[in-house]
């Protein structure tokens, strides 16, 4: 969601610079040459002592376009990361699992599995559901359908069994590593 918010902020401030960038190339409107004040005589009588609403309606949309700017940015400064998890106690009580505690867990189990150079995981989801993101490093080597198998398997069976949990949904990428062409000398 948050991306799709992005990319049409983006493509709307790109609009607008583009726009107003043309006007002022071409001294077009609301430029009407060089030497022309922006605001006209006329325009300045009509709007600095026009009815009362006029101010408003700016005062309105001025602080909308701050407070929309406002959750925008502190919606990018948001943690994107699970901080911890509900594990159940059986006695019908909760304990919380540390969300960074169960990450390594899964990255220095799956980080073991033959083939995989290097991983990394992040918890996301909420409290009561969590799901993962491992993105996996292949060596050359590496059977990238075997890794996967082992990686569904075992380790993320091992990962709901130590926390509890029904189900974990998880999304790995797999990215094979370059290597250095070997000369033969």
């Amino acid at each position: 969601m948050l991306g799709v918010v992005n990319r049409i902020l983006l493509a709307v401030s790109g609009l607008v610079l583009l726009a107003a960038g043309a006007s002022v190339l071409a001294a077009a409107w609301p430029l009407a040459g060089r030497h022309a004040p922006l605001l006209t005589e006329e325009a300045r009588r009509r709007y600095w002592h026009a009815e009362g609403w006029w101010w408003w309606a700016v005062i309105a949309g001025l602080g909308l376009g701050v407070l929309l700017s406002l959750w925008w940015l502190l919606s990018q400064l948001r943690r994107a990361r699970l901080r911890a998890v509900e594990v159940g106690t059986g006695d019908g009580a909760f304990a919380l699992l540390r969300g960074r505690a169960l990450e390594e867990a899964v990255a220095a189990e799956a980080g073991a599995l033959d083939g995989v150079a290097r991983c990394r995981v992040v918890l996301r989801g909420r409290r009561g559901s969590p799901a993962l993101r491992i993105a996996l490093e292949l060596e050359p080597h590496a059977v990238p359908a075997d890794v996967l198998a082992a990686l569904a398997g075992p380790v993320l069976t091992h990962a709901r069994a130590s926390a509890g949990l029904a189900g974990l949904p998880a999304e790995a990428r797999l990215k094979v590593t370059t290597h250095k062409a070997q000369r033969v000398t």
